[in-house]
């Protein structure tokens, strides 16, 4: 890294930072604070919802995700976001808007009782705080590989990144994380491109691509290793007889029905069918993203913010994918001779990007970690508050009081991704530790928001429903994760068959509640959304905080909604766009 990659890091991100506490001065309320008065339009909520979703951790690990394991992750970047984006935007979210919401546990708690509200946070607080730990980890490879820092020297400068973020934060809540993420997305863009374009031109187009894999041996399967080229293990590490090894040709790793892996030999439409319940997760679990489309000045809004951020991420998540697909051709010997898959990235940067160009990458990849760093402290922030903090332990206090509990809880969710990063520092895979940690109570919550606000569930039955699924995904990762109890995992299902199966036990547990206890009456929802969940003497703030919100907009035009202007029909183009790209020209 030159003097000038420097300057373009800290002029960019610097700018940035320096914006997010300019806004921070304008915040007064809680409404404010966490909702940002319900201001927010289409464009920056599109922006801000790209940047969040494309984290450090995704632009680093992804690489080396495809570089082990093919091109079928796409899924996740394209399809996937698409279906889990529009059913928050136009389905789960408009319900929570419109009664008023802060968070989406608060919904668990009308819908199916108190209990379910904190484990919901809880759960959340778990599930985001372990990315952290994959963002913290991820941006510590890149100093350590790319930028060549020392341990002291990386660690350093994280803790200072950290700080920055958090302060901006804490002081201006949605409203400084929404602007600033919209700003870091045009960085996070630039970066990207300039490293895809770089490696483009080295390898020399897409036919010379192909070309080149098609030139290059099989590849054998070492269940310590994964997928490598023999010819570049040490001699010491060769099998005895290579002859009973499987194999697979390089080509394979395009062709999501065809590529094959030991460890998930399943059909291409199953795998699919996991990374769209993963997609799903994200949008509806996630508060990082459903905090900001509560936020939206309009329903409108909110359905056009979702599709703008999922249309700005296709393109630029299939690019950074397919440098895994250089790194087979550029690096071979990169998990034969001992590395990680996630040191991918960085080699690539570092050995093909002139100077000034590194920087640019760098600030992409800074400005990725800052926008989702903002974006977890504020939302699991707003969790701890409202349905922890100000539900169960201290209630009828002034809504300053609970501005500072979310801004010292800002800080306490930053410090807890910390917590993650030895167990995530042991995986082969950054994006392994992710997946083996999101099926056990993520898949079940989404289950249970899906099925609460599209069927008439009773509702002791979203309780029942999480005990049931989360008991088989506490069963899973242990069968996963533990190899004291190998004797469990012949009884339960593959990661990918787990996903579906963990919606079916969870919905099967509901259903069958409702079978016994019966259907909630058909008016049921409808007073959701004009009741306070709360007892008004009890939780005041709670409820004053929701009766401060705006009055509700449809949408923010004078009379109805052009028809050009129709956020489904952009949905529709974008669902079949990406159902092409998986199913025509990545199948």
């Amino acid at each position: 890294m030159t003097f000038l990659d420097w300057a373009i890091v800290f002029i960019l991100n610097g700018a940035v930072i320096a914006y997010g506490f300019y806004l921070a001065q304008k915040t007064e309320s809680s409404n404010d604070w966490f909702l940002a008065g319900r201001s927010l339009p289409w464009w920056g909520l599109g922006l801000s919802i790209f940047a969040t979703s494309l984290d450090n951790a995704d632009v680093i690990s992804l690489p080396g995700h495809v570089y082990n394991n093919g091109m079928h992750i796409i899924t996740i970047f394209t399809l996937a976001t698409v279906i889990g984006a529009c059913l928050a935007g136009f389905y789960i979210v408009p319900f929570l808007y419109r009664a008023g919401f802060y968070t989406n546990a608060e919904f668990l708690e009308s819908r199916f009782g108190n209990s379910l509200r904190v484990i919901s946070a809880l759960i959340q607080i778990q599930y985001r705080t372990s990315i952290l730990g994959l963002m913290i980890w991820s941006i510590y490879l890149m100093l350590k590989l790319m930028v060549g820092f020392s341990d002291f020297e990386a660690w350093g400068l994280i803790f200072v990144l950290v700080v920055l973020t958090t302060s901006y934060t804490v002081w201006g809540g949605l409203t400084s994380v929404v602007w600033t993420d919209a700003m870091q997305s045009f960085i996070i863009m630039a970066g990207a491109v300039c490293i895809f374009v770089s490696l483009w031109n080295v390898i020399g187009g897409w036919t010379e691509m192909k070309e080149k894999i098609s030139d290059m041996p099989d590849l054998v399967w070492i269940e310590e290793k994964g997928w490598v080229d023999l010819s570049h293990l040490p001699e010491n590490e060769k099998p005895n007889n290579s002859e009973n090894l499987q194999t697979q040709s390089l080509d394979r790793w395009f062709h999501l029905a065809s590529f094959k892996k030991p460890t998930f030999n399943h059909s291409g439409y199953i795998i699919v069918l996991g990374w769209i319940i993963i997609g799903c997760g994200y949008y509806t679990v996630n508060h990082t993203q459903t905090m900001r489309l509560l936020g939206a000045r309009s329903i409108w809004d909110m359905k056009m913010s979702v599709v703008l951020g999922s249309a700005l991420g296709i393109p630029i998540m299939m690019g950074i994918a397919l440098l895994g697909i250089y790194g087979r051709i550029l690096v071979p010997e990169l998990t034969a001779t001992g590395q990680k898959a996630d040191d991918l990235f960085p080699i690539l940067a570092k050995t093909y990007l002139q100077p000034g160009l590194k920087g640019l990458v760098v600030a992409g990849i800074v400005s990725a970690t800052v926008s989702t760093f903002d974006s977890m402290g504020s939302a699991l922030s707003a969790l701890f508050t409202r349905d922890i903090y100000a539900r169960w332990l201290v209630q009828n206090k002034t809504d300053h009081h609970y501005i500072t509990v979310g801004r010292w809880a800002t800080i306490g969710m930053m410090l807890l991704g910390f917590l993650f990063v030895p167990f995530i520092a042991s995986k082969r895979n950054m994006i392994d530790a992710s997946l083996s940690l999101i099926n056990v109570f993520v898949t079940p919550l989404l289950t249970i928001y899906l099925t609460g606000v599209l069927t008439r569930v009773h509702q002791k039955s979203g309780l029942i429903g999480l005990m049931c699924g989360a008991s088989f995904g506490i069963l899973g990762f242990i069968s996963r994760e533990f190899d004291s109890f190998l004797w469990l995992k012949s009884y339960m299902p593959d990661l990918w068959i787990a996903y579906p199966c963990s919606m079916i036990i969870t919905a099967s547990g509901m259903f069958l509640t409702t079978l016994i206890l019966g259907k909630v009456p058909a008016d049921f929802f409808q007073k959701i959304q004009t009741i306070p969940a709360e007892d008004e003497s009890n939780h005041s703030w709670l409820n004053e905080s929701r009766e401060s919100l705006p009055e509700i907009k449809e949408h923010p035009f004078k009379e109805k909604v052009p028809v050009f202007l129709k956020p489904e029909w952009y949905a529709i183009a974008l669902l079949a766009l990406t159902s092409w790209i998986i199913f025509g020209l990545f199948w």
